[in-house]
């Protein structure tokens, strides 16, 4: 059987590194004809011939039935041709809202749809809308008050689903394809007498909204309680699963520290709540709730007891957003539970095995998830440390204090032992990272978060007032312990070890290296494992050859960021737009990136002007990482300029070399900075990177004013293989004479999808054309990667790393 469902999770995690899908005909075959040879083969008596045949069989089901999946989803998405269009929809709140910046965000499932110039449109049946007070900071509207199950009518604008593609990047449309989230868009401010935007009843009875419902009275009697309170959040995410309202310094924090999974519905705390109301349960059938039914005659009191286990640990899963950890947790216990129910204890192997093959069989994109691997790599690296090993003998009660607290601990400390050991390679190969004081932080955060604030914040969640806020200020007062501690720990320079991405063989050499050094007591040398981390170890960043460099523009929507990496130094020009308070082109892409490529300290940083969507990323970029020194046309007083360790006015004449690689300011003038009547974008740092015959310009924001400047006093010099689109390509930038100066083989166009500025213009994206341009937009084609060496070679996300659900 193991073999079965390893096999067919196989298979569902090959289909998603698939650029198509089957058909939807081809894909049912194929699974039919899995399922016979299945039932076939089943009976073949020779077990070393039968379970490779049965796990490669399982494994084309797997395959087949994630393209069933993945084809249905697919089905409902938005047509192209009602993207942008205003669409008056009724239906329900369908999920927990969110907070976000002048506004809530919510999932919507559409009931009905109204007519659109006489025609009913189809849309697809679950939406994820914002709603904003302010639309595009021109009108300003009243965001309702959306709870879970409420029915609206809302007219909405709505775009097919889209995200950012960068190396090393979150995958939002893959995320929206497994919440079945087949349109975004936005609540459309009311217009005219008529209101469009209603609420048309206050609840509709269904079990998904009574579970919301539920999730979001609970949140709101945390956050009523702790008002103002700087953890309310944490408690909030242990309870009802929603780490939305903890702030990104506080997830820094338990991140560099090695915590982060404690800050959830985890599932080790589902055990823990799911056992005590099953011996609860237990206890209180055996005394047949002290009456005389007697009970226990008519079901044995362990039954019910499991029973009840699992029923308490479905409601906390529900209660916890369904997430992996709370999956597998809550199918582990349910097979356990069928296993006593039955009075037939399986393997726990085969418990795991299980529980992994439901997971996906129910959502085959939880494999993209760094949860799914973390989650079941742990269970999985505890059990293959413990084959073998024999419980300790119990120890006699005349035994002092101290050998009975080191017998109760040293489980404990085996455990975390083996999970951090184990999870090294892992961790690096998803993040690029490991955190080096995590054991210990772990060792106090555990019995603190899961015995101490988790149950005070699940009894302060239903108590009734005023013990509610007694029991929430406990808890969170041990969260603010804890967050004190984990702030001075991760402080220390030594807290996080950080390395490149490691590839496939480095990656399996350390997961053999660490299977050796963790296997029982008795295998020979166990300590020779550790050579196989060696590669690991090794793996540095890579860099162009002296006299060669490299360019990747950064998919981060409407903005700008490029990386310049040369054979010894790196620059970094601009760094994308604010998204949010918390959220922005550098926490959100930029380190990301960095960090997976082993990148912890850049030479230079280009801010080309103040525009937000040039300069949005900078503070956290500053904070986070080493920076030599920063070139900008920002004023004196600036914050980014107060935030930089070194600050140099960027004009024209500066020059500098790199490692056979020349750098050079072509803009803005020293006299622009003299005058008041010159506009950010007019002074936009320009700069030409060239080598080997081959050279890059990047002209920020420039407009036509500026250009024209360029080209009566510097024609020569502004030639070059690579132009960045000046401005986004707007209608007031790429003049003609610009660009037959330049006479560029390629243009980069750095642009949001459907952005609200409609750049590139037409006119000017066709100019580029014109001239006979090969022309390369960060919105279709993600992150572009441009390498400068003997030739010009690029390659973009989209195309060399196809998915079948991109543009979808």
């Amino acid at each position: 059987m193991r073999a079965a469902l390893l096999g067919f999770s196989a298979g569902v995690g090959v289909l998603q590194l698939q650029a198509a899908l089957l058909p939807m005909t081809w894909a049912a075959a194929l699974l039919v004809a899995a399922v016979a040879l299945l039932v076939a083969f089943k009976s073949i008596p020779r077990r070393a011939i039968r379970l490779p045949l049965v796990a490669s069989i399982a494994a084309v089901l797997g395959f087949a039935w994630a393209t069933l999946f993945a084809q249905y989803y697919l089905q409902q998405s938005l047509p192209a041709a009602l993207e942008g269009r205003d669409i008056t929809v009724v239906g329900t709140i369908d999920s927990l809202p969110a907070s976000a910046e002048q506004g809530v965000r919510f999932n919507f499932a559409v009931e009905r749809v109204l007519p659109l110039d006489g025609i009913t449109p189809v849309l697809p049946r679950r939406l994820a809308l914002a709603w904003s007070s302010g639309f595009f900071g021109q009108i300003t509207q009243t965001v309702g008050d959306v709870q879970p199950g409420e029915r609206w009518q809302l007219t909405v604008r709505l775009a097919r689903p889209h995200g950012n593609a960068n190396p090393f990047g979150f995958d939002y449309e893959a995320w929206l394809l497994e919440q079945n989230l087949r349109a975004t868009g936005y609540v459309r401010p009311d217009t005219g007498a008529a209101l469009k935007n209603v609420r048309l009843a206050s609840f509709v009875l269904s079990p998904g909204n009574l579970v919301e419902r539920s999730r979001a009275w609970l949140r709101a009697r945390i956050l009523a309680a702790l008002p103002d309170k700087p953890y309310a959040g944490v408690l909030v995410a242990l309870v009802v699963g929603d780490q939305r309202g903890v702030a990104q310094t506080d997830w820094n924090i338990f991140t560099r520290t090695g915590i982060g999974h404690l800050i959830s519905i985890s599932g080790l705390h589902i055990t823990m709540v799911a056992g005590l109301f099953a011996l609860l349960g237990k206890a209180l059938w055996r005394r047949s709730f002290f009456t005389d039914a007697a009970l226990p005659l008519r079901l044995p009191a362990q039954q019910f007891g499991v029973l009840v286990g699992v029923a308490v640990a479905l409601l906390y899963v529900l209660l916890a957003g369904f997430g992996v950890p709370a999956q597998r947790t809550l199918y582990m216990l349910s097979v356990v539970a069928l296993a006593l129910w039955c009075g037939r204890l399986t393997r726990v192997s085969s418990v795991l095995c299980i529980a992994l093959a439901v997971v996906l069989l129910l959502d085959p994109w939880a494999v993209l998830a760094p949860g799914f691997w973390l989650s079941f790599g742990a269970v999985a690296v505890i059990l293959y440390a413990s084959v073998g090993r024999m419980p300790a003998a119990p120890l006699p009660p005349s035994s002092s204090r101290w050998r009975r607290w080191r017998a109760t601990l040293a489980p404990a400390s085996r455990t975390q032992y083996v999970v951090s050991i184990g999870l090294v390679p892992l961790t690096l190969l998803l993040f690029g990272q490991v955190s080096l004081i995590s054991p210990l932080a772990n060792a106090v955060a555990i019995p603190l978060v899961s015995f101490v604030v988790t149950p005070l914040a699940l009894l302060g969640s239903v108590a009734p007032a005023p013990l509610n806020g007694w029991l929430l200020l406990a808890g969170h007062a041990g969260i603010a312990w804890l967050a004190q501690a984990l702030a001075w720990l991760s402080g220390l320079s030594w807290a996080v070890w950080s390395a490149p991405i490691p590839s496939w063989w480095a990656f399996a050499a350390a997961a053999i290296g660490t299977l050796w050094w963790l296997a029982p007591r008795g295998w020979p040398v166990r300590w020779a494992g550790l050579a196989g981390w060696l590669p690991l170890l090794a793996t540095m960043p890579t860099h162009p050859a002296v006299g060669q460099f490299d360019v990747i523009a950064f998919d981060v929507g409407q903005g700008m960021a490029l990386l310049v990496e040369t054979a010894g130094h790196r620059l970094l020009y601009d760094t994308g737009p604010a998204y949010s308070p918390d959220s922005d082109g550098a926490n959100r892409v930029l380190l990301p990136y960095l960090k997976a490529r082993g990148i912890n300290a850049l030479d230079a940083v280009v801010i080309s002007h103040s525009d937000s969507d040039h300069s949005g990323g900078a503070l956290s970029l500053l904070a986070a990482m080493p920076v030599g020194w920063l070139s900008s046309s920002l004023p004196p007083d600036h914050r980014i300029v107060r935030a930089a360790a070194e600050h140099r006015r960027c004009f024209a004449g500066q020059q500098w070399d790199w490692d056979g690689v020349h750098f050079e300011m072509l803009h803005p003038t020293t006299v622009s900075y003299t005058s008041d009547k010159w506009k950010p974008n007019a002074r936009s740092c320009t700069l030409k990177i060239s080598a080997g015959g081959l050279s890059n310009l990047l002209p920020g924001d420039i407009e036509a004013t500026s250009e024209i400047e360029l080209v009566n006093s510097i024609p020569a010099r502004l030639r070059s293989t690579v132009l960045l689109a000046p401005h986004h390509g707007s209608g007031t930038s790429s003049t003609e004479g610009f660009l037959e100066a330049v006479a560029p083989s390629l243009a980069l166009f750095q642009v949001g999808y459907r952005n609200r500025y409609r750049h590139p213009k037409p006119e000017v994206y066709e100019r580029y054309a014109e001239h006979g341009i090969t022309r390369l937009r960060t919105d279709s084609a993600g992150a572009i990667t441009l390498q400068f060496a003997r030739d010009l070679t690029f390659s973009t996300v989209r195309r060399d790393h196809p998915r079948y659900w991109y543009d979808r």
